[in-house]
């Protein structure tokens, strides 16, 4: 008996282990102009493995530190074309040896923005892995000129791009604020010198959801060990900025998965079913409320990803038509769900795209929340055929 006892509560200690979750991203917000920009990258790389170090000692495994330049235009706009392109390219390769992930930021933040940077964008994007965003939806209203934009920058790049992608680095987003850390949807308008925090918490849910199926309870229980996690997250940042002279922007609390470390997984095992099943929208509805709840200083989205090819059960489930576009925009009328990392047939017309588009704009205006659209045309593919991306952070499933 005292065996059994003795193995149970090591079990239980390795499970509380495990879910404790990582630190996906450490965002730095910097202004760069194009004479100068190796400088100030060492210098915010200097500042990035500083924070990296301090969230290690306090416990946290690091996944990536990131780094977001104020808008591209602002910098690209004296370039011919070519200088561009040979300007990004020169960045793309300087995080790939200094360690960091690039978002150059938004190319339309407002619906009467010059559209050509968009060229310029397409090229960019197809070609390495940088990361961008347009914003389709605001204050101010739904942005339906950069709304058809975006639409075409999805299908060019899914055509210029090695099966399409390059999209996977890009995102429409609607009524998102500036410095949200997770991507491809972050930007900030100037300024620099300022981070945020994002954390894969989708462990955290896990372990929480395994335990209490009561809806009262479980959504107590999650907003209790977020809190926890969050806490010292943010303590850790507090020290940084102090130290640093970095501005402490905040922490996006939404539980992030990516492959095994699964929200489906951990929703499933609330509702008792497979994801998109009766009780899917009462599942996203407690974590959004918990995420929300967590007592520290928020940025981002705040509430809940699903993004169907970076979480293995997602991808699974999709495959097998739990769930759909539809369910997913119904999803976000509680979370901040959005429509991430879809697969499209490659003949998706561009038409066809801008009315996926104007659907998550409609949404996230109506309700005043931050959503995302990340879709994937797959060049040559059809309804029913498999994908076959060779990103490492995508699992394959079926296009619908």
């Amino acid at each position: 008996m005292r065996k059994a006892l003795l193995a149970l509560l090591l079990a239980s200690s390795v499970f509380a282990a495990d879910s404790r979750p990582k630190v996906r991203a450490v965002t730095a917000f910097v202004d760069i102009d194009a004479k100068n920009y190796a400088a100030q990258i060492d210098n915010t790389m200097r500042f990035l493995n500083g924070a990296r170090d301090a969230y290690r000692r306090a416990g946290f495994e690091v996944e990536t530190v990131r780094i977001v330049t104020q808008p591209f235009p602002k910098y690209a706009a004296g370039m011919k074309r070519e200088e561009a392109v040979a300007f990004f390219h020169k960045l793309n390769d300087l995080a790939a040896t200094s360690g960091f992930s690039l978002n150059i930021g938004t190319s339309m933040l407002n619906d009467n923005d010059d559209a050509a940077p968009n060229a310029l964008l397409a090229e960019v994007l197809s070609t390495g892995k940088i990361n961008a965003s347009l914003v389709i939806a605001g204050d101010d209203g739904i942005h339906w000129r950069a709304l058809h934009e975006a639409a075409k920058l999805i299908k060019e790049i899914a055509q210029r791009s090695r099966g399409g992608e390059g999209n996977f680095n890009f995102a429409a987003t609607a009524m998102v604020k500036p410095y949200g850390p997770f991507y491809p949807g972050a930007y900030h308008l100037g300024g620099g010198r300022a981070f945020a925090v994002g954390l894969e918490g989708a462990s955290v849910v896990t372990d929480v959801f395994a335990q209490y199926h009561d809806p009262v309870e479980a959504e107590k229980r999650l907003s209790e060990s977020l809190a926890k996690y969050m806490r010292e997250a943010e303590t850790v940042a507090m020290g940084v900025a102090s130290t640093s002279g970095w501005t402490y922007q905040g922490i996006d609390p939404t539980p992030a998965p990516l492959g095994e470390v699964s929200i489906g997984r951990a929703m499933e095992s609330f509702i008792g079913g497979p994801f998109g099943s009766s009780g899917t929208m009462t599942a996203a509805r407690i974590i959004t409320a918990a995420v929300q709840s967590v007592p520290v200083k928020r940025t981002g989205y705040s509430g809940l990803m699903v993004p169907v090819l970076e979480d293995t059960v997602l991808a699974r489930r999709w495959a097998e038509g739990t769930y759909t576009i539809d369910s997913l925009l119904a999803y976000s009328a509680v979370c901040a769900g959005g429509l991430d990392t879809i697969p499209l047939p490659g003949d998706t017309s561009e038409e066809h795209i801008a009315r996926i588009l104007s659907d998550v704009a409609s949404l996230a205006y109506k309700w005043k929340k931050p959503l995302a659209a990340r879709l994937l045309p797959v060049p040559g593919k059809k309804a029913g055929d498999h994908t076959e991306f060779t990103d490492s952070r995508m699992a394959n499933t079926v296009i619908h």
